[in-house]
């Protein structure tokens, strides 16, 4: 096994390693940051982020900005955001990050409800949205642009200005500034990250330094292959705990780069050109790399569909005798060198051609999914946590992986399994009660340590709601223990009681039928009815080339396909994936929906959740239709 990073705890906080790292394991000059301006990726120095850190820490030190006084940012990811960060964590403010696809309404909640006092807003598109909202804004005092403009109205400055002005006033205030970071320690809030929610308003959840640091040493201990000589590749926002942590936070103490992608459409580009070690992903990502895979040897038929499949067999034999904790005999070997030159390599150019991992976190991933990931030969290492446990509670270990769990629990935090009728506690574990032969049933996933959230900002009641008295977060998440892992089955919330009483998941369902490639998304219908309906968006990228179909097809008035020659196309596949599955598991009858569920339409979080209770109340009439037709 790899040698584990060692963490300095001597730290009283965050802020503190990223100047270690540039002293005690790089240097000041060593590469940290990669941005691609004007087509190429520019270089960004550890010495140029402190300078640049110290010199936002001036600017808000001059203006009289206090200890745990909160500022917002809103702006996608990039170099100035990780300066902005660090400038406020040295003088002990709290960040305060939005969501840049978030409404106006929304983000002025935020402003509102945080207190924010200064704002650094990425866009001039967010600029406008900032715009329309601040005169309902009270606190808002500062806006801090993130781009170059001729045109900047009153109280608004940009950041190259802020920067400049910060510089000179480290000169004489540098003292000052070293005295109010040593004051900042592991208790303090580090930010408040409001968590996007299926209903009802956010909640801004009170992270700590420690809560941080928790984390990370569990991080680094769990998946202890990540070293200084990875290069991470971030695209998942880091206005999300999630990327936040495991990527950002996780390079300040090991010494990893950071390259930034411009998009989600230029990610493919961009890892040909970074060529990265390590990468966050959502288990949806890698479904669509498996997709592509199969779709391209599919098409191309013959010889090479053969010799795919051959592959992938031998590859399958591997992961299953690493699984059984054995080793290929001689034969197998020789199969799998081949499979390697022939297909394997070639999946992992179109990743970079370096990629040691891809962490994949923010929703379980399929089973199949993993396995198809491991037969290749390519780590992925799935983890379970929220934003109130900032966020790790359990990751697959790189040298074990049970597809379809979660992983193991962290050093210092608290796994356990409760009824949810009885309230009584079927389990707990911990890092060191790990048996990998260890299984429990099914119940919520209550969680405790020093990962565990200080509380919600502003809302005692809802806090005492989430954390019990002994100090467990209930997750609302059930779940159980499965060779010694964690595994997830759902939400408390999105379960369906059918008619007859029965307990019904949607989400393994739903990822069942994902594993066709004509769907897209599915929402499961079914609560206090007799069987399931759905709704489905089919893909748009097959559906055009079955079908012949046009951009202007998806963008008819009518929310709704209804040819039925689609729904049959459909159809077919719903009743091949079926059989996989319970009858009482079984979609009856669906809808095809025109457009994607999306976070513009107000029909997911910015999680890429659906909003359960909002969909069904927008689509009741189609829902309805659906179960007239079964009775009728």
């Amino acid at each position: 096994m790899d040698q584990k990073f060692n963490l300095n705890y001597s730290f009283p906080s965050l802020h503190p390693y990223l100047k270690n790292v540039a002293k005690n394991i790089k240097s000041p000059d060593s590469v940290y940051l990669m941005e691609k301006k004007k087509d190429k990726y520019q270089e960004i120095t550890y010495q140029q982020v402190i300078d640049e850190a110290n010199a936002i820490s001036a600017f808000f030190h001059y203006h009289n900005y206090q200890k745990q006084d909160r500022v917002a940012l809103i702006i996608e990811n990039c170099p100035e955001y990780i300066c902005f960060d660090q400038g406020l964590m040295q003088l002990g403010l709290v960040n305060v990050s939005i969501y840049p696809t978030l409404s106006e309404s929304e983000v002025a909640y935020i402003i509102n409800d945080s207190g924010a006092k200064a704002i650094l807003v990425g866009t001039p598109f967010l600029l406008r949205k900032i715009n329309k909202i601040k005169a309902s804004c009270p606190n808002l005092e500062k806006i801090i642009i993130a781009f170059d403009t001729d045109k900047k109205e009153d109280g608004v400055i940009s950041y190259s200005e802020m920067i400049a002005f910060g510089s000179d006033q480290y000169k004489t205030t540098q003292a000052a500034i070293d005295e109010r970071c040593a004051g900042v320690t592991r208790d303090d809030l580090s930010c408040l990250l409001y968590t996007s929610g299926t209903t009802g308003k956010p909640k801004g959840a009170m992270l700590t330094h420690d809560n941080f640091l928790s984390d990370l040493e569990m991080a680094l201990e769990l998946i202890y292959i990540v070293n200084k000589d990875y290069v991470f590749l971030s695209f998942l926002p880091m206005c999300h705990v999630y990327e936040r942590t495991a990527t950002y936070y996780l390079s300040t103490i090991v010494g990893t780069q950071i390259a930034f992608a411009q998009s989600l459409e230029a990610l493919t580009s961009n890892i040909q050109e970074v060529k990265p070690t390590a990468i966050l992903t959502v288990p949806r990502l890698l479904e669509r790399i498996e997709e592509r895979v199969r779709k391209n040897v599919t098409s191309k038929g013959g010889l090479s569909l053969k010799i795919f499949n051959w592959a992938v067999s031998a590859g399958e034999q591997r992961r299953l005798l690493k699984e059984a904790g054995k080793t290929p005999g001689p034969l197998l070997a020789i199969k799998l060198a081949i499979a390697e030159k022939l297909v394997f390599s070639k999946i992992k150019e179109k990743l970079g051609g370096n990629m040691k991992i891809m962490i994949s976190g923010g929703g379980a991933m399929p089973q199949h999914v993993g396995e198809f990931f491991g037969n290749l030969g390519v780590l992925v290492c799935e983890g379970y946590g929220l934003t109130e446990t900032s966020p790790l509670v359990t990751a697959n270990e790189p040298h074990r992986q049970v597809f379809g769990a979660v992983g193991r629990v962290g050093r210092l935090n608290e796994v356990a399994i409760q009824n949810p009728d009885t309230k009584e506690i079927i389990t707990i574990q911990t890092f060191d009660s790990y048996d990998p032969n260890f299984e429990c049933g099914e119940g919520e996933i209550l969680v405790r340590g020093r990962n565990v959230m200080k509380g919600y900002w502003n809302l005692p009641e809802a806090t005492a709601e989430a954390i019990d008295s002994e100090g467990w977060l209930h997750t609302g998440d059930v779940g159980k223990f499965y060779k010694g892992y964690l595994k997830i089955t759902d939400r408390i919330k999105n379960i369906l009681v059918n008619s007859f009483g029965k307990n019904v998941y949607p989400t393994p369902i739903e990822n069942t039928y994902l594993k066709s490639n004509k769907i897209e998304q599915i929402f499961l219908i079914g609560d206090k009815q007799e069987y399931l309906t759905a709704i489905i968006v089919p893909s748009r990228e097959e559906m055009k080339e079955v079908f012949g179909f046009k951009e202007d097809y998806f963008e008819q008035a009518d929310d709704f396909i209804r040819e039925e020659e689609i729904r049959k196309w459909i159809e077919a596949d719903l009743h091949k994936y079926e059989k996989e599955l319970g009858k009482f598991e079984r979609v009856k009858h669906f809808a095809v929906k025109r457009r994607l569920f999306t976070l513009e339409a107000g029909e997911m979080t910015p999680t890429q959740k659906v909003k359960r209770k909002l969909v069904e109340q927008k689509y009741a009439e189609e829902i309805k239709k659906m179960y007239v037709v079964l009775v009728d």
